[in-house]
């Protein structure tokens, strides 16, 4: 994420705006259009840690507004093909393409070959999940994974 410029590095966490959207892959509400207003004011917060200490971390970590995404597959190559197994990049990504920022969330895949992968592999979920309130997403998501299972 360091590569971004609209991307800012925070060491001291006294300084990470506290209405930030914070992106948290354990929280028990889905990022959704409903959030566009925080997004706007605040901004989102994404942590670049490793999946390995992520539980550890987040649980420490007292936010309002705490998120987390719906299925997705990750495209970055540490993680590729795994689900929810999202880099912070493919995060931020999908966050901004949900919000319907798809314009910002597009810019964001300059500078990394794998993210345009990410839109390309889960476009068609993106695209089902943009614009959508948080209880239209968790249907979206509940319908495809019935779906997927039966297969």
């Amino acid at each position: 994420m360091g590569k971004l410029n609209r991307a800012k590095i925070i060491k001291d966490y006294r300084k990470i705006p506290k209405k930030a959207l914070l992106l948290n892959p354990y929280s028990k509400t889905l990022v959704s259009i409903e959030d566009r207003d925080i997004i706007e004011r605040y901004g989102i917060l994404a942590l670049d840690c490793s999946w390995q200490h992520a539980k550890e971390i987040f649980k420490r970590i007292r936010f309002k507004n705490q998120r987390s995404l719906p299925f997705l597959i990750a495209a970055n190559p540490v993680n590729y093909g795994k689900p929810y197994k999202l880099s912070t990049l493919e995060a931020c990504i999908a966050t901004l393409y949900i919000a319907n920022y798809k314009n910002e969330a597009i810019s964001l895949l300059n500078g990394f070959k794998w993210a345009k992968t990410f839109i390309d592999l889960n476009r068609d979920l993106l695209e089902s999940y943009a614009g959508k309130g948080c209880k239209e997403i968790e249907e979206i998501e509940k319908d495809f994974l019935s779906r997927i299972a039966k297969r």
